[in-house]
């Protein structure tokens, strides 16, 4: 979270000026589609308490930096992905917290208060430090910089590593229903993302950037709030699942879509890499 408020600067916020309507779509859609998918996804495939609320926790969060980069990939509206981003990374603050204690409160455990207090140190503060940090550090960091994505990747991986290298007996004997179930979450997240979003703006740009961070969590986030705020530890489970079929997804979206820009543009397909 540190490494994405360095990547961002206070004009970055002004996109809600720039981009009113698409950004209240985007931040809508992705507090409403993923969270109801997550939900009814728990239902569908039967998952035990601690995997549903896992699912649902993870279907909560807020759009990661990944799809920042994977909009770019995709040759979408970037200013508008990392807009969207820095908003509904703002209001995880309450969101996440709020809505998965309404959607899993019913099969687990939750402890409200402490997802919105490690919600506040895990996002809202280093986030903030990041931004300032830019913004009256930036000569001193500038070389820096481009290396902090690379870095949260690194943390990213070996957090959900550690989870995955933690519940390795039973994912292998048990992890195909999830597996699917998380798979569907991001696959129905990215069109439905898509589907209502070109049905409202009308413009395929527009929509893809949409689509790609309704599709793409915070699953780093999910995973750290598993880990905190619930006794067992299968939760954190969906959350480091989701890190990988989001990406995957995403970048297989990105190459699709940049090929077909690439075309209408009449460039050969192999100048588009």
């Amino acid at each position: 979270m540190l490494g994405m408020g360095l990547t961002l600067c206070l004009d970055d916020f002004k996109g809600i000026l720039k981009y009113p309507l698409w950004v209240f779509i985007g931040v809508l859609l992705q507090y409403t589609i993923m969270p109801f998918l997550g939900w009814s996804l728990g239902y569908i495939f039967n998952l035990s308490a601690p995997l549903a609320a896992g699912l649902i926790l993870v279907a909560c969060c807020p759009g990661g930096t990944a799809s920042n980069v994977v909009t770019y990939l995709a040759k979408g509206n970037v200013p508008l992905s990392v807009t969207m981003t820095a908003v509904s990374t703002m209001i995880a603050v309450v969101m996440t917290p709020v809505l998965t204690t309404l959607l899993a409160g019913s099969r687990v455990d939750v402890n409200g208060w402490g997802l919105f207090w490690n919600t506040v140190q895990v996002v809202i503060a280093p986030v903030m430090l990041g931004v300032l940090m830019n913004r009256y550090f930036h000569k001193a960091l500038v070389r820096l910089i481009d290396f902090f994505p690379l870095i949260s990747v690194i943390f990213i991986t070996l957090i959900v590593a550690s989870i995955v290298g933690a519940s390795r007996d039973f994912i292998l004997k048990s992890g195909g229903i999830l597996i699917a179930a998380v798979f569907c979450l991001h696959v129905f997240g990215f069109l439905l993302g898509y589907a209502v979003s070109r049905f409202i703006t009308k413009d395929k740009i527009t929509s893809r950037t949409i689509s790609i961070e309704v599709g793409m969590q915070n699953s780093g986030l999910g995973v750290v709030l598993a880990r905190q705020n619930f006794a067992d530890p299968l939760v954190a489970i969906p959350s480091a699942i989701s890190s990988l079929f989001h990406s995957l997804i995403g970048s297989f979206l990105a190459a699709i879509w940049r090929i077909e820009r690439g075309r209408r543009e009449g460039r050969p397909v192999f100048d588009q890499t």
